[in-house]
């Protein structure tokens, strides 16, 4: 069931004009330097038809739980597989999940690299997880549901090309099989950060647990920063800086 995404009414982007781009279950946030709701358009369901193709092929890509291996290239007319399917099968195998745990993350990046042609900076939020390119430093918001903590802590990036994905078990419709209020990994690969950050939260079914999580995740190559909240309770670990908020994003 669709959740309004009321978060979005905080997000400031500086110099980038904002436009929600909808197709069937995909709702997308994209913030570009110019208008490009056409372009972002044609990419979902470019991205959407990937997909499509692929579960139609095999069906297991779809529900299961667990990594698969990644199958020899495609042989339906005899293309390669699609960086955006190849980049969840890696994500899932490195983390040890299904691929579908990545999907949100890989749509949002393979829209926003789409747009890099046409926007040196892009912005694209798909549910919580995004793909960020900018020329100039950001902050996300983690937006934790009902904590108090919820969008009272940032993540400052510097400039530069990062997935920040944030899985929940007690926000929005997506399985996750623990208790964070947010759970949130940050990459330079947007499916990976994805993937951990769904493993991450499904960790983590109390506030005890948190430390636990933070050391599970440092063992991940690739991973360069991830934070929790479990009601009061916050913890993090990585390179990046942590500010306090205003119930905006930056």
């Amino acid at each position: 069931m669709y959740q309004p995404r009321h978060y979005r009414k905080s997000v400031q982007a500086g110099g980038l004009t904002g436009f929600v781009v909808t197709v069937d279950e995909t709702d997308l946030l994209v913030l570009a330097e110019s208008e490009l709701e056409d372009a972002a358009l044609e990419l979902v369901k470019a991205a959407r038809a990937q997909l499509q193709a692929h579960i139609a092929r095999r069906p297991e890509f779809l529900t299961s739980l667990k990594p698969l291996q990644t199958p020899d290239p495609e042989v339906g007319g005899g293309e390669q597989m699609p960086e955006m399917i190849a980049a969840m099968y890696r994500a899932g195998q490195i983390v040890g999940t299904g691929p579908m745990a990545a999907v949100a993350g890989a749509v949002a990046e393979a829209v926003g690299e789409g747009l890099l042609s046409s926007s040196r900076q892009v912005i694209v939020e798909n549910g919580g997880d995004i793909f960020i390119k900018s020329d100039t430093p950001r902050t996300v918001s983690i937006y934790a549901g009902a904590s108090p903590l919820s969008a009272k802590v940032g993540i400052r990036l510097p400039a530069g090309r990062f997935g920040v994905c944030t899985s929940s078990g007690s926000v929005g419709h997506s399985l996750s099989m623990g208790q964070a209020d947010a759970a949130v990994a940050i990459s330079t690969d947007t499916a990976l950060a994805d993937a951990v950050a769904t493993a991450l939260g499904n960790r983590i079914r109390r506030a005890e647990e948190i430390a636990a999580g933070l050391e599970w995740v440092q063992g991940i190559e690739g991973i360069l920063h991830a934070a929790i909240i479990v009601g009061n309770q916050f913890g993090t670990w990585g390179q990046f800086e942590i500010v306090p908020l205003a119930n905006k994003v930056t």
